[in-house]
C-alpha cells in the first residue's frame, strides 16, 4: 500500500490555514454554498466521523460480496495482488481531492473541478460521466435492496414491485438535506452491513458444504484456484468488479465540501479505504476457501436457504444506507449546479424546497428507470464500470495534481519529490486508461455471451430464492 504522508501533511497545512480563522461551529461565508446562517440548513454542519462512515458506507455494500466471485476467476493470489493495487491507486486519487478542494474551494463536484484545469469543455463532459455513473450506483442499489426483499420474502411479490418500494424508501430518506443530519443512517447501515458479512463468514466456516448447486451427498471438489487461468475478457471482468466496488470516491468531493474541517478529510478517508480493504480481503478470502467454485454472487447465498434470509435481513438497512447516500449526493450534484450563485441555495424558501425535492425526484426516477428497465443489468454495471470508472476515479484526478503542482509551477521550483510524485501521476494515468481500455473490451465481450429471459419491469426473482 501507499504512504500518504507527503500529500496529507501538505493537505493539513492548506486546510489548516483555510479554516483557522472560522470559529468551529459555524461558518459565515462558504464559497459554493454562500452565506451560511441559523435561517437555512447548515451545509458545513458534517463532523469527521461522520465523514469517515459516509465515505465507507458509500463504497461497502454488495461489491464486497463480489469479491469471492472475483478470486474464483483471477486464484486467490493474483486476487488480493489486485485489490490491493486498485485501492492504492484510488485511494492516492482519494486524497488529491481534498488538496485540490483547499487549493479551489469553489469547487464542489469532479465538474467543477474539470472546470478548473479544462475550462468549459472539461467540465461538461465530466459532469455527464459522473452524472452516469450517479444513476448507475444509484440503480445498483435500487437492484440490492429489491434483492433482499426478494430473499427474506421468499419471491413475496414481483420484482419491480420490490424496486419501487426501495425507491420510495430512498426518496424519503435521502431527502434530508445536509450530510450532517444523514450521517446516522451512515453508522446504522454501517454496523447492519459489517454484521451481514461476518454472519455469513462465520456460516460458510461452520457448514459441511455449500448449498445447491454443490452436491449434497458424497465427496465434492471447491477446485480452489491458487492461480487462476481467465482468459484476457474474464481477467478484465474480474478487476472491473474491484474497480466498481471503490467506484463511488468521486462522491467524496460532495462530502468533504460539508466538512466542519475539512483538513480532517485526509486522514479520514486513508482509514475508510484500509478498512474497506482489510474487510474486503479477509471476507473474500474466507467465504471463497470454504466454498471454492459454488460461491453464489452475491455471496449471500452462500449459506443455505435460512441464514441466506437471515443475511440478507440483517443486510437491509446498510442496503438502505447506500442508497439514500447515492441518491442523496446524486440530488446535491443538480441542486448546487442549477441553484449555483442563489440565494435559494441555503434559503428555506418555496424555490429552495421545490427545487432541492425535484432534484431527489429526479435522482430517484432516473436509478428506478435504469434498475427496472435493463434485464441484463450485471452485465451493464460491468460495462459502465469499465468505461466510466477509469474517467471519474483515476484520470482527472492525476490532472488535478498536474494542474496544481506542474502546470502553474516554474521548472526551477520543482523539487524532487515533486518530479517523484510526477512519475507517480503519470504512472496512475496510465494505468486508467488500461483499465478504460481493457474492461470495456472484457465487459463488451461479457455483455454478448449473456443472454437473459427476462424483460423491463420483470416479476422474476433476482435473488435466487425461487429454483425454476
Amino acid at each position: 500500500m501507499f504512504n500518504p504522508k507527503s500529500l496529507k501533511k501538505e493537505f493539513d497545512e492548506k486546510s489548516s490555514q483555510e479554516t483557522s480563522t472560522l470559529p468551529p461551529s459555524f461558518i459565515e461565508e462558504d464559497a459554493v454554498f454562500g452565506k451560511l446562517d441559523s435561517k437555512g440548513p447548515n451545509y458545513r454542519g458534517l463532523g469527521e466521523w461522520g465523514a469517515l462512515v459516509l465515505m465507507t458506507k458509500s463504497n461497502l455494500g454488495l461489491g464486497v460480496l463480489a469479491i469471492p466471485t472475483v478470486f474464483s476467476v483471477l486464484g486467490i493470489v493474483p486476487g488480493i495482488i489486485c485489490i490491493v493495487v486498485v485501492q492504492s491507486i484510488i485511494a492516492y486519487c482519494a486524497i488529491i481531492i481534498g488538496t485540490f478542494k483547499v487549493n479551489h474551494p469553489e469547487v464542489y463536484g469532479l465538474a467543477d473541478a474539470g472546470g478548473v484545469f479544462g475550462g468549459r469543455i472539461g467540465r461538461e463532459f465530466l459532469y455527464l460521466f459522473y452524472c452516469i455513473l450517479l444513476v448507475f450506483i444509484t440503480a445498483s442499489a435500487l437492484v440490492g435492496l429489491s434483492t433482499a426483499l426478494n430473499a427474506v420474502s421468499a419471491h413475496g411479490t414481483c420484482t419491480a414491485v420490490f424496486i419501487a418500494v426501495a425507491a420510495i424508501a430512498g426518496f424519503l430518506v435521502g431527502s434530508i438535506r445536509t450530510l450532517g443530519k444523514l450521517s446516522w443512517i451512515g453508522w446504522a447501515g454501517l454496523v447492519s452491513i459489517v454484521s451481514s458479512i461476518i454472519i455469513l463468514t462465520v456460516a460458510v466456516g461452520v457448514q459441511d458444504r455449500p448449498p445447491f448447486p454443490a452436491p449434497q451427498e458424497g465427496p465434492w471438489d471447491k477446485d480452489m484456484k491458487i492461480f487462476g487461468s481467465p482468459t484476457f475478457a474474464e481477467a478484465m471482468s474480474a478487476i472491473n468488479a474491484i474497480v466498481f466496488s471503490y467506484g463511488s470516491t468521486p462522491l467524496y468531493f460532495g462530502i468533504v465540501s460539508e466538512m466542519k474541517e475539512p483538513r480532517k478529510y485526509a486522514r479520514m478517508m486513508v482509514i475508510s479505504v484500509k478498512f474497506i480493504t482489510v474487510l474486503y480481503l479477509i471476507i473474500g478470502s474466507v467465504v471463497y476457501f470454504y466454498c471454492g467454485q459454488y460461491v453464489a454472487s452475491p455471496a449471500l447465498g452462500s449459506a443455505g436457504v435460512l441464514l441466506k434470509k437471515i443475511c440478507y435481513g440483517i443486510a437491509i438497512p446498510g442496503l438502505l444506507a447506500s442508497l439514500t447516500i447515492f441518491i442523496h449526493l446524486s440530488a446535491k450534484n443538480i441542486f448546487v449546479r442549477v441553484l449555483a450563485g442563489s440565494t435559494h441555495l441555503q434559503s428555506n424558501s418555496m424555490t429552495h424546497w421545490l427545487s432541492w425535492l425535484g432534484c431527489t425526484l429526479a435522482a430517484t426516477v432516473g436509478g428506478y428507470i435504469i434498475a427496472s428497465a435493463i434485464p441484463i443489468f450485471g452485465s451493464l454495471i460491468s460495462l459502465i464500470g469499465a468505461i466510466v470508472c477509469p474517467i471519474v476515479c483515476i484520470i482527472p484526478h492525476t490532472i488535478m495534481w498536474w494542474h496544481d503542482n506542474w502546470r502553474n509551477v516554474p521548472s526551477s521550483e520543482r523539487k524532487r519529490s515533486t518530479i517523484i510524485f510526477a512519475l507517480i501521476n503519470v504512472a496512475c494515468f496510465c494505468i486508467g486508461l488500461f483499465l478504460l481500455g481493457g474492461g470495456t473490451y472484457g465487459a463488451v465481450i461479457d455483455l454478448i455471451n449473456t443472454t437473459s429471459d427476462n424483460g423491463p419491469w420483470t416479476c422474476a426473482d433476482n435473488s435466487g430464492s425461487v429454483v425454476s
